[in-house]
């Protein structure tokens, strides 16, 4: 039985003149592992691996850029006058919705272009996206930032006194939101590697993607409700609230949409689908 979940001491790594970021760190591998994933899923489906790698290379950096952009944009007055803050990646602030977005348009683009399978990548990117944003959130952990309200849970993560909010000062433990969402971004990936293909045979090819984004905007809509770091609201929600539902109603009319058509040409079922 452990008393807290204890935060790192810094947020970064000192190899000589070299200092690592642990937020930036965690982003690039966990980029790494989505495309290994993804690269393995697509091959199984009958595709050249190489081209996942192909799609990566301008994918990732415009997932980057859309991800800082969101943020920017939803949270525009803490920019205002200080626009030098906007390219210090490593001081957090990415926009998952500003990720999905770009990497999403650009990866579409570059598959189409190189005349790849674009639904069969969509379903090997399914599995290897929600890894990756699991393995991100480790750097919120370094960062001490985006953690819940107080709490006195035994998994209570502890936040020196310096990066806790005001009103909350004097609490020491608080929800680790890291954590939740990790964990969950890992339950997601599994379900749609593991039992996705068995509960659902006759989901369209490509639709597996629409149950990652329901997947990931159920849980981010609790873990959102949670969070306590100041956040731009409209009518009373935080915006990130407010594009969780509004994301989660499209992406399950997309599920139902795939559900609905029986496969054909196209189409695949539970036996050709991506390895588990």
């Amino acid at each position: 039985m452990f008393a807290a979940i204890p935060s790192p001491s810094t947020n970064s790594l000192q190899i000589g003149a070299l200092e690592l970021r642990a937020y930036g760190l965690a982003i690039a591998i966990g980029a790494l592992l989505a495309v290994w994933v993804s690269s393995r899923r697509y091959e199984a489906a009958g595709g050249d691996p190489v081209m996942v790698h192909r799609m990566a290379t301008w994918a990732i950096p415009a997932g980057i850029i859309g991800a800082r952009l969101y943020h920017v944009a939803t949270d525009f007055s803490r920019f205002q006058g200080n626009w030098v803050e906007i390219p210090k990646l490593w001081k957090g602030g990415l926009g998952i919705w500003g990720a999905v977005a770009g990497g999403a348009l650009v990866a579409w683009w570059v598959v189409h272009r190189e005349e790849g399978d674009v639904a069969a990548m969509f379903d090997a990117t399914a599995v290897g996206i929600p890894i990756a944003q699991a393995v991100g959130r480790l750097g919120n952990w370094f960062n001490q930032e985006l953690f819940g309200r107080p709490t006195d849970l035994p998994w209570g993560l502890q936040i020196d006194t310096e990066n806790r909010p005001l009103e909350y000062v004097d609490s020491q433990t608080f929800h680790p939101t890291f954590l939740y969402e990790a964990l969950w971004n890992l339950g997601v990936a599994g379900f749609i590697a593991v039992l996705v293909p068995r509960l659902f045979p006759q989901l369209r090819k490509g639709y597996s993607w629409a149950i990652y984004v329901a997947g990931y905007t159920l849980g981010r809509l609790w873990v959102e409700l949670l969070r306590t770091d100041k956040a731009t609201e409209v009518f009373g929600l935080r915006v990130n609230v407010w594009t969780s539902i509004i994301v989660l109603v499209v992406a399950v009319g997309f599920v139902m949409r795939g559900l609905r058509n029986e496969p054909s040409n196209g189409h695949r079922n539970s036996s050709e689908s991506v390895p588990h």
